[in-house]
């Protein structure tokens, strides 16, 4: 059974209670998905109201601006939880998990206009060029940081990445995450001005045709438009899981 506790998180376990696992992430104290607490059970509002001043308080030693908490899988807050975050100015959203068995995935075909590529030392600084971009949405010195933590990515063993060619061009990328007989598709990229070319298709296409026996894992924003298309590529949904935060 495929669920969150499969999904590859980065950062270090400096906690492990009964009540939450708290992670850290010196290395880019920036990256909010590095840098929070995970509940294992739902919180009651006292636990919570804890828990939000601890780690407000631990991040704020560590000049962070940010606090972030995932609540337990498949379960909902309830409204004095919800009351909560409103009245503290916190933020919810929600994660969906998805899967699919390569075969399962429409087969696009080949794309004469669309070139994909294996990353490798030769071109990785295109890869990087290009998430530079994007990030910088979020600040140079997140773009920065994002730098040092791809080429720590990069030279992973269990992580490969791929980028696509439109028409010569450098147009996007994605990241592979293997765990046994699990292959976790992250940070899949298409640059704003390539959008809609079958780019994202025909990169996820390159995957399933080059690891047909593992079983295809992502998560998407419940609340953005990729996991519609996720959904008519025949992925499975396989869960959700709430996430708070608050950014000073």
């Amino acid at each position: 059974m495929v669920t969150f506790k499969n999904i590859y998180r980065i950062g270090h376990l400096i906690d492990d209670n009964m009540l939450y696992k708290h992670i850290h992430y010196p290395e880019m104290l920036t990256r909010y998905d590095s840098n929070y607490l995970e509940f294992k059970k739902m919180p009651s509002v006292t636990e919570f109201r804890e828990a939000h001043h601890f780690l407000r308080s631990f991040h704020l030693k560590n000049g962070q601006k940010h606090v972030k908490f995932y609540l337990p899988e498949n379960q909902e807050p309830d409204h004095q939880l919800i009351a909560y975050f409103k009245e503290h100015h916190l933020e919810t959203g929600f994660q969906e998990l998805y899967q699919i068995s390569p075969e399962e995935f429409p087969n696009i075909g080949p794309l004469s206009s669309i070139k994909i590529a294996w990353v490798n030392e030769q071109n990785f600084h295109l890869f990087l060029q290009l998430h530079y971009a994007g990030d910088l949405e979020f600040g140079q010195e997140f773009a920065g940081q994002k730098i040092d933590l791809n080429r720590r990515l990069f030279n992973a063993r269990e992580i490969e990445m791929l980028l696509a060619y439109y028409k010569g061009e450098p147009a996007g990328t994605v990241t592979m995450i293997h765990s046994g007989p699990l292959l976790e598709i992250d940070h899949l990229v298409v640059e704003e001005r390539f959008q809609r070319k079958g780019i994202g298709a025909r990169l996820q296409q390159q995957i399933m045709d080059r690891y047909p026996e593992k079983r295809v894992i992502l998560v998407a924003d419940g609340e953005d438009t990729p996991r519609h298309m996720y959904r008519k590529q025949n992925y499975q949904f396989s869960g959700f899981q709430y996430e708070v935060q608050k950014i000073d």
